[in-house]
């Protein structure tokens, strides 16, 4: 029998519902992007500064991603639609292949619906699609990475463990949590009767693969007195330690929408103890593996465990399909699927910047959610992650109209300090247009990439406390305040200084002081 062409396959055939889905997911995102959302965030800024800075590897994050978005700044410019564009299609891309898992597995219509749904509609997926990060390519990576290996216990084909290497490799590239995934894999198939894989070569020939993509940073680290760990050391033991294994676990049931939680909670179990997915039982051990060494770690974030929800996503579609199969149980099931979706669109103004801020403010307030952060940042009316998209270029342009009101001797000297990437990205995104030089920082990478061309003879200060300068140059004076409404309150109301004339600057005073957090 000749296949369906492709085209019938989506719109009518048996891809068609992942497809359907797939594009509401990115029409939504491609509308927010063009016109709705609040402006760019504070990690893009940065994200950005990496771009014009390319290196095989950064601080807090491997590299894949940032040359990624390099490639697309060429290519599309750096409007937020454009910034935006590949998280929305990744987004899009994940919900798909979700689907093909599905289909791979034996699901059919309501399994790819279900699953596909509850995914196209999860909160934190909605805002990892949002914003440019390697959060959105994590995802994609591991659904990938969980269909592959679905493709590999069906097929039994040696092949898979080459594009399994490869997809690890270029996933830990982008982020290093896929080595969360690569171990839960090498872990899993000691706890399945497909253990025989590991009396052959093939699954050590796709451990050299990742390794070898993953080297170059590795090398990085090595060049750079391994800054990497000294970040994942600071957010550990400072920056999350208030978060614990009892939030880790109950942030599940928010971030991705509290309805679903019998769907993947459910499918948990369905791929665990269900005889009719045994063969697919090691995607359960999977996910239960990450949630171990998520547990371990002990200050792991909710999110952390996100990329690992394509495999429950799977098991809950089919565990709806096929357990939910008499009439009666056929009407609950359609019941609890539509309560889901429209629990996910309640939720998604919370996720994604879809509604004007004044309107999200009323909105949250009336059903009584309100924003939080695992940073233990003072929040105000919005929550860390709007607050965050907010007053970056009303504060390059408070910056510029210190900067022009010196003369054209102190201009050609002078730096523009940064107290954090955030601030520094914002003058280096917005300042070229302003007439500002590149700025300065201590934090992350801007530390690695120096003081560039800093002489210590006058410097633009933003934030702090006058004490924090007047130690170090000879004189301090406040200029100006950066009052920025809805950005996040320690952005907001900042003086700028203009320090004249260090002290001294010894020997390796940049490396010294750098902020690795």
């Amino acid at each position: 029998m000749t296949p369906d062409p492709l085209h019938r396959r989506l719109f009518t055939g048996d891809l068609a519902i992942p497809f359907y889905l797939t594009l509401a997911k990115v029409l939504i995102h491609f509308y927010t992007n063009a016109f709705a959302g609040y402006g760019i965030f504070r990690d893009e800024l940065y994200y950005l500064a990496n771009a014009e800075n390319l290196d095989i590897g950064y601080v807090d994050h491997p590299p894949l991603s940032i040359f990624i978005l390099a490639v697309n700044r060429l290519l599309f410019g750096d409007s937020i639609f454009a910034i935006r564009l590949l998280p929305a299609l990744s987004g899009g891309a994940s919900v798909f292949v979700l689907g093909l898992m599905v289909k791979e597995m034996g699901g059919k219509k309501v399994a790819q619906f279900a699953a596909c749904a509850v995914a196209s509609l999860s909160p934190i997926f909605l805002g990892f699609n949002t914003i440019y990060s390697m959060n959105s390519f994590d995802i994609l990576l591991w659904t990938l990475g969980f269909y592959t290996v679905v493709r590999l216990l069906n097929t039994q084909e040696q092949r898979y463990w080459i594009v399994l290497g490869f997809i690890v490799g270029l996933g830990a590239l982008n982020k290093i949590s896929m080595l969360w995934f690569g171990a839960a894999v090498a872990i899993g198939f000691l706890f399945v009767p497909e253990r025989r894989w590991l009396k052959t070569r093939w699954p050590y020939l796709a451990g050299i693969i990742a390794f070898v993509l993953f080297l170059p940073y590795i090398i990085w680290n090595m060049m750079h007195d391994y800054a990497h760990l000294e970040f994942i050391h600071f957010a550990s033991t400072v920056k999350y330690v208030s978060q614990t294994p009892v939030t880790f676990l109950s942030g599940q049931i928010l971030i991705h929408n509290p309805v679903a939680l019998p769907l993947w909670l459910g499918g948990l179990f369905f791929l665990l103890f269900n005889g009719s997915v045994k063969p697919f039982r090691l995607l359960g051990v999977i996910f239960l593996v990450v949630v171990g060494i998520l547990i371990l770690n002990w200050h792991s974030k909710p999110e952390y465990l996100a990329a690992a929800f394509a495999s429950v996503y799977a098991g809950g579609g089919l565990a709806i399909e096929r357990l939910l199969q008499s009439s009666l149980l056929r009407v609950l099931r359609s019941a609890y699927l539509a309560f889901m979706i429209v629990a996910g669109v309640l939720l998604a103004p919370l996720a994604i910047p879809i509604l004007p801020v004044e309107t999200y403010i009323k909105y949250s307030a009336k059903i009584g959610v309100s924003g939080g952060t695992a940073e233990g940042i003072e929040l105000q009316e919005l929550p860390q992650f709007y607050a965050d998209m907010f007053g970056w270029e009303n504060m390059a342009q408070s910056v510029a109209q210190v900067y022009n009101s010196l003369s054209p001797d102190e201009k050609s000297v002078c730096a523009i300090y940064g107290r954090n990437y955030g601030q520094a990205g914002a003058i280096d995104f917005f300042g070229p247009n302003l007439g500002l030089p590149k700025a300065i920082s201590f934090h992350n990478n801007y530390a690695i990439w120096g003081p560039r061309g800093f002489t210590g003879k006058i410097v633009i200060a933003i934030g702090g406390d006058i004490t924090d300068y007047d130690d170090r140059f000879e004189s301090v004076t406040q200029a100006a305040v950066i009052r920025s409404e809805y950005a996040i309150p320690y952005e907001n109301n900042l003086p700028i200084y203009v320090c004249r004339n260090i002290k001294e600057l010894p020997e390796g005073f940049w490396m010294s002081n750098h902020v690795y957090r």
